[in-house]
């Protein structure tokens, strides 16, 4: 049976790569012996497979998903920010300004109408308005600001499953 190869940048990986890859997604912590027999490999083979993918830099890190209610965080919102002006000197200093506030849980560079769209959480809805107005709107760079109240999350962030497998 022919084996799929996978090309990411100057990584090679075949299917038994991929099913690490997937198993890894679904749960970080499974341990060896539980990937090395889902993936159908001895424990050894297996854990020097993994140690390439993380050498690779192909896993960035793991992490753990907080129940954000247990928390007591109420609030989530996606905010859009305009910069004045959105020049390479301009996004540097308002991605270290709003890399000092814990309530940005993602940053993202977008193309069109707005230049990038904040993951904010807060505890309420009071203190979420006084991030905006207190920390956000003085940010000397900022222009504009649109932001959305996440009601409910019917999915989490998930990373993309690979392959055919």
């Amino acid at each position: 049976m022919p084996v799929n190869h996978h090309k990411t940048d100057n990584i090679n990986l075949d299917n038994t790569d991929i099913k690490i890859l997937n198993a890894l997604q679904a749960n970080a912590r499974i341990s060896n012996a539980e990937l090395s027999a889902l993936v159908n490999l001895s424990q050894t083979p297996c854990l020097r497979r993994l140690r390439k993918l993380e050498r690779s830099g192909l896993i960035e890190q793991y992490t753990a998903r907080l129940n954000h209610s247990m928390l007591g965080i109420g609030v989530s919102a996606f905010v859009f920010i305009k910069l004045n002006k959105n020049t390479s000197t301009n996004a540097a200093s308002f991605e270290a300004a709003i890399g000092e506030f814990s309530e940005v849980l993602e940053c993202c560079v977008l193309a069109g109408v707005h230049d990038y769209a904040l993951r904010i959480v807060t505890k309420n809805l009071q203190t979420f308005e006084s991030f905006l107005k207190d920390k956000l709107a003085t940010v000397e760079q900022v222009e504009d600001i649109e932001s959305t109240i996440i009601l409910n999350q019917t999915m989490a962030y998930r990373s993309p499953r690979l392959g055919n497998t």
